[in-house]
């Protein structure tokens, strides 16, 4: 079924939505991850998963993509660990071929080139080809995590491009939405003025860029 929000998110950039946070005083911008790719684009609500460092025995990695639905993303906290990866050759194929909307990792991926090449969008802190077998295991799944210092609970809406990841939550998802969009035909009137040949400070002044994100009193 269609999620008529995730929909409307869909048109909007991280740029956008990152002041509509602002403006409500609301954390949402992921920082640290970046895009494996220019030109991603990716939203959907969060399946998460937290990781730990393995105990004796080492547990598992996690089957949870079997769990994962069509439409979602995949949040790994992988406690910002750069020296193994959680997310590889495998899943990225699993996860395209069913319809999962794209991966955000807190920590790093391998196997990059089956993303690039199928064009699944992962959002990470960096590439590094060692496992996370024997290094890592699964602690919780679909419980709060922290990623980029922003918590994500199962359900909020995570929303990537070029510039980065965002996560909003799903206690502000409609206000954000409405702040988002307003800010977003405000900047197009902005552009649109300035082309029309006013000056970009008649222009900004106009339509009140300088408020844009700026929380109200």
């Amino acid at each position: 079924m269609t999620d008529p929000l995730i929909e409307r998110f869909r048109a909007l950039g991280t740029a956008t939505v990152s002041d509509a946070l602002d403006k409500l005083r609301r954390p949402g911008s992921l920082l640290g991850l970046a895009p494996l790719a220019d030109g991603q684009h990716m939203v959907g609500r969060a399946f998460t998963v937290r990781y730990v460092s393995a105990q004796v025995p080492a547990g598992t990695v996690g089957d949870f993509i079997d769990q994962v639905e069509p439409g979602q993303v995949v949040v790994l906290d992988n406690d910002g660990r750069v020296d193994c990866t959680v997310w590889g050759d495998i899943l990225t194929a699993v996860a395209h071929h069913r319809g999962i909307a794209g991966t955000v990792i807190e920590g790093v991926c391998r196997d990059t080139h089956r993303a690039l090449s199928i064009g699944y969008p992962i959002y990470s802190r960096g590439r590094f080809m060692r496992t996370g077998k024997d290094r890592v295991e699964v602690a919780e799944e679909q419980r709060p995590v922290t990623i980029g210092g922003v918590t994500v609970r199962p359900g909020d809406i995570l929303l990537g491009d070029s510039d980065g990841v965002i996560v909003i939550p799903q206690d502000c998802e409609a206000e954000v939405l409405e702040v988002a969009e307003g800010i977003h035909a405000r900047e197009e009137s902005i552009l649109a003025a300035a082309l029309g040949g006013a000056s970009i400070a008649e222009a900004r002044a106009r339509y009140g860029y300088h408020d844009l994100q700026r929380a109200e009193a």
